[in-house]
């Protein structure tokens, strides 16, 4: 395909073109089913390259984060348009603030007619309906709705030392979510801010943020997550987790520094286990960070799994409904078969190695290989369970929607594996899925196919035609 260069040769290709001037040295391309964009400059020029760089997308992307949080909150979404400017704008930094304001002007510039605070209620999709919501029904006396509710989003670890193979870093993440918003969760975003790290990420377009969350900066700091199930707990004082997060990435430097920006004036959404590696140290941690609790695990020689479980007894009983005890529910099955695969292949671990992890389909629960929501490759719409703590249906439509994995020489380089759609490699009929289970007809409108591409590779400044792409699959 095509590499679409928009980045100007010199001054007299952008003479008299404002809009050549601020798309600079931005540019996009696909690989593998992904679409990888460069930013790079000023941060209103960074959020107008984004904006106009991935109009459709953002587009496309926006009707479903609508689609899915009106229906889940039972809010219209002047609600969440009202949210986003009297909670959640007053809290973003100025750096942020411009940013966003840069892809409102560069869908505009593409003919777009999605305001600011649509797309600031874009990048809050992971906080308002699911913490924001439920925080407010509680204040005010009422029955929150179900499914309005922390979600179970991801499968992750990281490992170094007597672990892995070489001693050093190895991270891998598979994201969890609808397949609504999963199968456009395809975007490699490679920034360069004018202050700052460089980062590399993948996210939903149209935001600031990875938001299922893996990156890495020019420091060698690499970020997962996996969330919080049962998490109840939202304080709108606090500035929005779409921002801490992003700006975590941008400017730390180590785990340290991660952590401070993470916890200041933290508002409690989108509550995660964070997994962490620094390949200057082979350093990594687990983060827990609730709003009223957190905890940290750190360590040179060992490993952490993600699988939406807590693990701080304060957090668990203070700001979570979770079950510990429940070996039926997909985070306590996944957990049990993270032990499993580590210990298995203890001092082995690669990044090879952990895309067959993420592509797992073992449940450990049952004993057998089984593609559910038990398995570290999730595939609910297979798995007849009612998840209860997330207060999802049997055979809701969402799972794991793409895998990334990188181990310390891929971090020195930072580059990463990635694949779209479900990790293994299996694929999602919508026609198909709909007339087997028409409850879930109301998401038929963007509910597509998710067919998996293969596995590739990425890295900072990259190039369509970069002879470091294959993967090998």
């Amino acid at each position: 395909m095509l590499l679409v260069l928009l980045a100007s040769a010199g001054a007299f290709a952008t003479k008299g073109d404002p809009i050549k001037a601020r798309l600079g040295r931005s540019y996009r391309f696909e690989r593998g089913g992904w679409v990888y964009v460069h930013l790079e400059g000023k941060p209103a020029d960074l959020g107008f390259q984004q904006g106009y760089l991935l109009s459709a997308e953002i587009e496309d992307g926006f009707k479903v984060v609508q689609l899915r949080d009106t229906h889940v909150s039972k809010h219209d979404w002047d609600f969440f348009r009202k949210v986003a400017h009297d909670i959640f704008w007053p809290k973003i930094d100025p750096e942020y603030q411009a940013e966003l304001k840069g892809i409102q002007e560069g869908l505009a510039a593409k003919g777009s007619e999605l305001t600011l605070d649509d797309v600031v209620a874009l990048n809050g999709m992971e906080e308002i309906a699911d913490y924001y919501v439920p925080y407010l029904n509680r204040l005010q006396g009422k029955l929150n709705p179900k499914g309005a509710v922390a979600q179970g989003n991801c499968s992750a670890f990281v490992a170094t030392g007597s672990y892995t193979a070489d001693g050093k870093i190895v991270i891998a993440h598979n994201n969890w979510t609808s397949y609504i918003s999963g199968e456009r969760w395809r975007i490699i975003y490679d920034v360069v801010p004018e202050h700052g790290l460089h980062f590399i990420m993948d996210g939903y377009p149209g935001t600031i943020t990875s938001g299922d969350d893996f990156g890495m900066n020019s420091e060698g700091l690499v970020v997962t997550e996996t969330t919080i199930s049962g998490f109840a707990g939202f304080d709108p004082a606090g500035k929005p987790e779409f921002v801490r997060s992003r700006k975590a990435m941008q400017y730390a430097k180590d785990i340290d520094q991660w952590i401070k920006i993470m916890q200041e004036s933290n508002n409690g959404a989108y509550a995660n286990d964070w997994l962490l590696a620094d390949r200057k140290t082979n350093e990594i941690a687990r983060v827990e960070l609730g709003l009223l609790h957190s905890a940290v695990d750190r360590s040179t020689d060992g490993y952490f799994v993600g699988s939406n479980f807590p693990t701080d007894d304060a957090l668990i009983h203070d700001e979570t409904n979770f079950d510990v005890k429940d070996a039926n529910s997909s985070p306590n099955a996944r957990r049990k078969r993270w032990e499993q695969v580590i210990q298995q292949n203890k001092g082995k671990i690669d990044a090879d190695l952990a895309r067959n992890f993420m592509s797992d389909h073992y449940d450990a629960f049952d004993s057998k290989k089984e593609a559910d929501l038990r398995s570290l490759c999730g595939h609910g719409d297979t798995d007849p369970r009612a998840e209860k703590v997330w207060e999802q249906d049997p055979f809701e439509p969402m799972g794991a929607v793409n895998g990334k994995t990188a181990d310390f020489q891929m971090v020195k380089r930072m580059s990463f594996y990635a694949r779209t759609g479900h990790p293994c490699g299996e694929k999602f009929k919508a026609e198909q899925f709909l007339k087997t289970h028409p409850e879930f007809n109301w998401q038929a409108p963007v509910l597509h196919d998710m067919v998996a591409g293969p596995w590739v590779i990425f890295t900072d400044h990259d190039s369509e035609d970069s002879d470091d792409a294959d993967a090998g699959n």
